[in-house]
């Protein structure tokens, strides 16, 4: 089937939103935190011996092909704070079956955390930005969730819990990759209403520095468990333009998702851990392949000098 696809004009913590790419938000009319649109400094501070660094974002956003008028289970958010942060949530899709719409907690913790990120308790600190926003979300459900903060000097703190993920791709080669937490296969780790999930003490936290020219991919697990990673690299080399890149990756991601013959990152990870088709199939020479259908997110930043960019 067709799965539509959805854009507008400015970021938001929903999901229905695709490729944005801006130089700075302006627009007074939005409310304090809440300013989601890629950004740019114009000023460079004369003390620093480097120049100060910002991103330029592209993102993009395909349900499930059964999740399309609910608008799917992933949230996300880009804001121009400080050198800029981009986060997304995977709602935890089993509680469809206690009759609770998974997309509320990922959509509300997402927003949250839209909300305290300028917090001074937060200090640009993505693990008690994570610890803010769960905190303050009421919905019923679980989710997995990632944010990265770039700071102005290239510092990008990066924290995670579960198995949304993130790439820096610089010069054609991936240096950092993160890794997912699973209890076990298909069971991430999941920041959820109940006592019994994760919190941010469980995430995993990571601090790289970046260069001017580096390319951030972020996304659910809709995107890894069908996009391998040489993949992702030739797709944000081929596409100047991040939107164009993250647009790519979604369709590219989609178009595995739903091919049964595709031998998958999802699947190939399955048999690694024993899950696979029977023994009779086996001695055909058959074994478990296809894309997992899934919602899927992707952000695409690309690591600009805030000076060097032209203001509009």
């Amino acid at each position: 089937m067709v799965v539509p696809v959805f854009r507008a004009s400015v970021a938001s913590f929903h999901p229905l939103f695709d490729s944005l790419c801006t130089r700075l938000s302006t627009n007074s009319s939005l409310p304090k935190n809440s300013r989601l649109l890629p950004f740019a400094s114009s000023e460079l501070n004369p003390v620093q011996s480097r120049p100060e660094l910002s991103f330029c974002v592209g993102t993009h956003f395909i349900p499930h092909p059964n999740k399309v008028e609910r608008g799917g289970e992933d949230a996300f958010f880009v804001s121009c704070y400080n050198g800029g942060v981009i986060a997304v949530a995977d709602g935890v899709s089993g509680w469809a079956e206690q009759n609770v719409d998974p997309s509320l907690f990922s959509r509300e913790l997402m927003a949250n955390a839209s909300y305290f990120v300028e917090d001074v308790e937060v200090n640009y600190d993505p693990q008690i930005l994570i610890q803010k926003a769960h905190a303050a979300t009421s919905s019923v459900g679980s989710a997995t969730v990632i944010v990265a903060m770039l700071e102005r000097n290239g510092i990008l703190k990066v924290a995670s819990v579960g198995d949304c993920g993130l790439r820096i791709i610089r010069k054609g080669q991936i240096t950092f990759s993160s890794s997912p937490q699973e209890h076990y296969f298909d069971c991430p780790y999941q920041l959820s209403s109940e006592a019994v999930g994760q919190t941010y003490l469980d995430a995993m936290v990571t601090t790289v520095e970046l260069i001017e020219g580096d390319t951030i991919v972020m996304g659910s697990d809709g995107l890894f468990d069908n996009v391998f990673d040489h993949e992702i690299v030739s797709m944000t080399t081929r596409f100047i333009d991040v939107s164009e890149a993250a647009k790519a990756l979604a369709n590219l991601a989609r178009s595995h998702s739903t091919d049964s013959n595709f031998d998958s990152p999802y699947t190939m990870e399955a048999r690694a851990k024993g899950f696979d088709v029977p023994m009779w199939k086996k001695i055909l020479g058959m074994k478990l392949k296809g894309g997992k259908l899934d919602d899927i997110t992707v952000i695409v930043s690309q690591v600009v000098n805030s000076h060097a960019v032209s203001i509009s």
